[in-house]
């Protein structure tokens, strides 16, 4: 189970980076998709731990540059035919869900529209936005960083939720992880119609294998100011260019003070637990 595991995260990634590429109907369904793909992976990771086996969040690099969508769709179709193969060892009635899943995706997807990809051109435009090069240069390094940042956010909450039995922190994770996927999906589009799009590093396992939850809801409250900032400044930087990415900017800005409020819900709950 823990390839199984390794291969869905990869494909799961596989998949939202091909929605991040296309720019038709096409996105919605791989979206679609790579979320079925998350909860594939987050079931076999619930066999895992009943099963008591130790687990990390280690995978391959993924090739992902191409010039043709198809050519990606076809590598996500071989890869989720291994993955069909592999589930004879899963329990049975998850096993079925995921096979049968599976069959259907592949069959979707291999009837997707082919379109060229520009997701790595370079062109560093973002619509018909007049950003120049000083608000240019802020939204390209803004991007690449908030991407990981919420990629590692997600697996991380992620990881704490299926290793707690507490309702009160686990609710706050699942927001957490919700809020951190609409983000994700946010700036890849951006990044890919900027052309400088690319798969989120690996995270080492001392990110979500938490020894304090304490200490790392504490970090957590600073980062999500500090990210206030840099939507701030962010925001101000573009806005010369476009207001309307600047609202954008401010509206992910509000967003980030609710994870704060979460975050700080969830450590008195944490501490009153704790304390009892």
């Amino acid at each position: 189970m823990k390839t199984i595991a390794i291969k869905i995260h990869e494909a799961w990634l596989i998949t939202l980076s091909a929605g991040f590429m296309s720019s038709t109907e096409s996105k919605r369904k791989l979206f679609d998709f790579s979320d079925i793909l998350f909860r594939h992976f987050t079931w076999i990771e619930r066999e895992l731990i009943k099963s008591g086996k130790s687990y990390n969040y280690d995978r391959d690099t993924i090739p992902i540059k191409v010039e043709k969508l198809t050519l990606l769709i076809n590598n996500i179709v071989q890869r989720l035919g291994q993955i069909d193969l592999q589930l004879m060892g899963v329990e049975h009635t998850l096993g079925e869900r995921i096979s049968s899943d599976i069959k259907y995706i592949t069959n979707t997807i291999i009837h997707l529209p082919d379109e060229n990809i520009t997701a790595f051109d370079m062109n560093r435009k973002y619509k018909d936005f007049d950003l120049n090069d000083e608000a240019t240069d802020a939204l390209t390094l803004f991007l690449f960083e908030e991407s990981y940042k919420e990629y590692e956010l997600i697996m991380t909450y992620n990881y704490l939720k299926a290793h707690s039995d507490n309702a009160s922190l686990n609710s706050v994770f699942q927001i957490l992880v919700d809020e951190s996927f609409y983000h994700l999906k946010r700036f890849g589009d951006m990044m890919g119609e900027m052309g400088i799009l690319g798969v989120p590093r690996t995270i080492h396992p001392d990110i979500y294998q938490i020894e304090s939850i304490k200490n790392f809801l504490l970090a957590g409250i600073d980062e999500e100011i500090a990210a206030k900032e840099e939507c701030r400044k962010l925001s101000e930087s573009v806005a010369s260019g476009s207001k309307e990415l600047a609202k954008f900017f401010d509206f992910i800005n509000a967003q980030e003070s609710y994870h704060i409020a979460l975050m700080k819900d969830a450590l008195l709950h944490y501490m009153d637990r704790v304390n009892e």
